[in-house]
């Protein structure tokens, strides 16, 4: 399914508060940006015990329960997890990824709230979750039936929703700091292929791995940490922060002349996290009119133009990196400082073709 409209996790409880105590909801989203403790915190909100089943993990007859003859007749059971006697929070987790037959023994639960003859306290809740075919996740085409019998809502990752959770749940401050400078890397679209990729649970993981490792935890393993938790991208990048929050190595030493370009092997993630800081800064203050332009950013044009002749001594590739074009094609840098690059750079702009 796609969105439409899409809602940050910071407005989801005030949806939940006025659409769940009414009719069951659907919450989409990509794996990773917290559908399920944004579900959990919900309805503790509410003071109710949240009772997860995964889709992916029943039969009909888990929900349907067993057959007992009472009085001659056969009477279905539900189960104990299900049948309770007071209200509470029925999350369906994963519920699009269940097979068909589970999803239609949900109907009547989610839209009459009953299975056979029991029938869900006063005030309990229902709410389902699920990722979309397009997170190339497991998930299956729900019937007509039951997605008309749920009210849907698509919640998207936000970095200011979540940085401000991070500070509340002792995420680790190397992770605080480095996601305030690059939220864009809080969440990238999960890969066709089997390898990590970033979102706020793979960076609370990571988190909780710095915290177990301690001030002990060497380059090497900060690595292997971070490689196996994020989107390779990020992962570079994230090894190249930390490396220059334990050094005190930053742009703006470079900027000043203070340090050099970092050109050793072992300091390349460095070298890509310092030219990435690098690019930021020209697209923040070179103006798009060089006719306009003040004193200090003539300064800065002249002195990026230096960093790029020596950026590309060390690597062609890395300083690509400084003045490449957007995903579709489009120059990003002011194009009179790229024709400026082209003069003065003519082996790097024809590697960049």
């Amino acid at each position: 399914m796609q969105a439409a409209v899409t809602v940050t996790p910071a407005r989801l409880p005030e949806l939940l508060l006025g659409l769940a105590t009414v009719r069951p909801v659907f919450v989409w989203g990509a794996p990773g940006i917290g559908k399920s403790s944004l579900v959990r915190e919900f309805a503790e909100s509410l003071g109710l015990e949240c009772v997860s089943l995964l889709g992916t993990q029943l039969a009909p007859e888990d929900l349907m329960g067993v057959p007992q003859i009472r009085d001659g007749r056969s009477v279905f059971c539900p189960p104990e997890a299900i049948a309770r006697d007071q209200p509470y929070c029925l999350f369906l987790d994963e519920l699009n990824a269940a097979s068909p037959d589970v999803q239609k023994a949900f109907y009547s639960l989610i839209l009459d709230r009953r299975i056979g003859s029991y029938e869900l306290p006063a005030g309990s809740i229902v709410i389902g979750a699920g990722n979309r075919a397009t997170d190339n996740a497991l998930a299956r085409p729900i019937a007509s039936a039951l997605v008309n019998r749920l009210t849907h809502v698509h919640l998207e990752a936000s970095a200011k929703d979540w940085l401000g959770w991070a500070a509340a749940h002792a995420v680790h401050p190397w992770i605080l700091d480095h996601l305030t400078d690059r939220p864009d890397h809080l969440w990238s679209r999960p890969p066709k292929t089997e390898e990590p990729f970033s979102t706020p649970r793979s960076w609370h993981m990571l988190s909780d791995a710095l915290h177990s490792f301690g001030r002990d935890l060497d380059e090497d393993t900060l690595k292997v940490l971070a490689h196996g938790t994020l989107t390779p991208a990020h992962a570079v990048a994230f090894c190249g922060y930390v490396k220059i929050v334990r050094s005190r190595y930053g742009i703006e030493a470079v900027l000043r002349g203070d340090a050099p370009w970092p050109h050793r092997v072992e300091d390349r993630d460095l070298l890509y996290y310092l030219a990435d800081s690098f690019r930021g800064r020209l697209l923040k203050e070179l103006p798009a009119d060089k006719e306009h332009m003040p004193a200090s950013g003539r300064q800065l044009a002249y002195r990026a133009k230096s960093l790029l002749v020596q950026l590309a001594e060390i690597s062609v590739e890395v300083a690509q990196t400084v003045i490449a074009a957007d995903a579709e094609g489009n120059p990003v840098l002011p194009a009179w400082f790229l024709v400026e690059a082209a003069r003065d750079m003519p082996r790097l702009v024809e590697a960049r073709r």
